[in-house]
């Protein structure tokens, strides 16, 4: 049933991308950057996600929310899952995300996405991509756009350390006094990296409170950052485990009791 369920995942957010990008593509151009943001992205990664949540039984609960500042900033995302890239654009509204250029070329998404003025980075070209994450990013929080990163670069298995912890965020953080916040979640559990088959359950968010930047370097705003993600998210990690082996432990009563 869990192939079966993906199965019809997949064959539903496949149409609506292809539907959705090829009229974003149509009419989302003519709308200001706001409302153009909301009509192509949020839109679709809602539909995306419900449809996620009907055919895979996959839900999320946040924890922190209050701690979003009422002004857009730097927020750097655990990097588990294909599924926080879909949920984080509704989440911060309007944002720009720092993506590898290649994803631009991606049929129908990447067409689309090129309406969102994305900074799209040549990752083989560290110095030049380094600039352009910190010019760019500075044009965009000053037009009231939150700047998305994953500082991992790549999506890491649930369950390991924290790998590369890049720090282009935290050094756009501190050039423009803006504030940064962290988000940890435990969406690697049930959308596993490089896998098809998706698991039910109950994703866990975690949003860090504001961390300060005014009169700090990268480098200490970075190790804060690295610190409280890998704090939380050995506790989501525990309690993930924990709620494994209670499933367990109740599927194994269960099936004793009607034999």
């Amino acid at each position: 049933m869990l192939n079966v369920r993906t199965s019809l995942f997949y064959i539903g957010s496949v149409a609506v991308t292809v539907a959705w990008g090829a009229l974003s593509c149509l009419v989302a151009w003519v709308l200001p950057f706001k409302q153009r943001f909301i009509f192509v992205i949020v839109y679709w990664s809602r539909m995306v996600l419900w449809w996620l949540r009907v055919t895979c039984g996959i839900d999320h609960h946040i924890t922190g929310r209050e701690h979003i500042p009422s002004h857009p900033g730097v927020v750097l995302s655990k990097h588990q899952s294909t599924w926080e890239t879909l949920f984080l654009q509704s989440l911060f509204i309007p944002q720009t995300t720092v993506l590898k250029r290649s994803l631009l070329h991606i049929p129908f998404f990447g067409w689309a996405f090129r309406l969102l003025k994305p900074i799209a980075i040549d990752r083989n070209a560290r110095g030049s991509a380094y600039k352009q994450l910190i010019s760019k990013g500075k044009d965009r929080l000053e037009a009231g756009v939150w700047v998305v990163l994953f500082p991992e670069g790549t999506r890491i298995q649930p369950g390991t350390t924290t790998g590369s912890f890049q720090r282009g965020g935290a050094a756009l953080a501190v050039a423009t006094q803006c504030p940064l916040i962290v988000v940890a979640h435990n969406a690697g559990h049930f959308w596993p990296p490089r896998h098809l088959t998706k698991y039910p359950g109950t994703i866990e968010v975690v949003i860090s409170p504001t961390i300060d930047t005014h009169g700090r370097s990268p480098d200490e705003v970075n190790r804060e950052a690295r610190e409280w993600l890998d704090n939380t998210m050995a506790r989501l990690e525990a309690q993930t485990s924990r709620l494994a082996t209670d499933s367990a432990f109740l599927s194994m009563n269960s099936r004793r009791g009607s034999t």
